[in-house]
């Protein structure tokens, strides 16, 4: 009798001991379930914040889709504006990822700050600047024209603030006639809203960069600024130092200098660097 209740003693010790172990199984199990759902859940819910020049929309619309396809676990989010507008609002403290500009001085004066590292930086595009018209007006054929008294309103970007202005203008006093046309200025915020105000016939002409002529019908280039005029349009792109996902800025930032990046840009009339 003694015997038997040892062996039941025995055999019950050990189903307790293995359904122990069962659990235990089991609760890690659901633990490594719930790291692993969690470390997903972190990687579908990364965000890039990305401020660029609005002359860089177009191709950055279509790189941008491209990548995010292959990285379905990033989100793009584009801020597009004039660089200088767009520098003001990262030196306040916008939490921006990554600033793509289209001029060197407003660039570097975040490298300066320190806002983005040097080796976290590079000049990347180029670009050129053009006169355009209304399509269904051709009666303006060059720079020269501009001072005609027949020619009203010409837009450029505020120059304190939208490259292109900035360039427009270097290129109209070394053409010595900015201070014949300087009544006749129509300022814009940006260079897309010059492309607007040509696209609508609020003004007779407006000077833009290449690429933004080449994505409108309504409009014609009927002249190309020499490049010795202004200084040369350079588009830099950096990550910002203080970006709380700096690894995966980093990786869209070598991206953009892969070839298919690219070859997209080229498509959209920039020059690579």
């Amino acid at each position: 009798m003694q015997k038997q209740f040892k062996f039941v003693s025995i055999f019950l010790l050990l189903l307790m001991i293995t359904a122990a172990c069962s659990n235990n199984r089991n609760t890690d199990k659901v633990s490594d379930k719930e790291e692993t759902q969690t470390e997903t859940e972190k990687k579908e819910n990364v965000e890039l914040t990305i401020s660029a020049a609005a002359s860089l929309k177009e191709a950055m619309d279509v790189i941008g889709h491209t990548y995010q396809e292959e990285h379905p676990e990033v989100r793009l989010k584009f801020n597009f504006g004039a660089s200088g507008s767009l520098q003001q609002q990262i030196s306040q403290g916008a939490p921006i990822d990554l600033f793509f500009s289209a001029a060197e001085d407003k660039f570097d004066g975040l490298v300066e700050k320190g806002t983005i590292a040097n080796e976290d930086g590079l000049d990347l595009l180029g670009n050129e600047l053009v006169l355009i018209v209304p399509k269904a007006d051709q009666s303006i054929k060059g720079f020269n024209n501009l001072v005609k008294k027949e020619v009203g309103k010409i837009s450029i970007g505020t120059p304190e603030t939208v490259p292109a202005g900035k360039y427009a203008k270097e290129s109209l006093e070394k053409m010595d006639i900015w201070k014949k046309l300087e009544s006749k200025i129509v300022y814009a915020k940006d260079v897309r809203q010059v492309l607007t105000y040509v696209e609508t016939g609020n003004v007779d002409a407006g000077i833009v960069y290449k690429t933004d002529a080449l994505v409108s019908d309504k409009v014609e280039i009927v002249a190309s600024a020499d490049p010795s005029t202004h200084t040369p349009i350079i588009y830099p792109v950096g990550i910002i130092k203080d970006s709380k996902q700096y690894e995966t800025a980093r990786d869209f930032y070598e991206y953009l200098q892969s070839d298919n990046a690219l070859k997209v840009f080229e498509e959209y009339g920039f020059t690579s660097k």
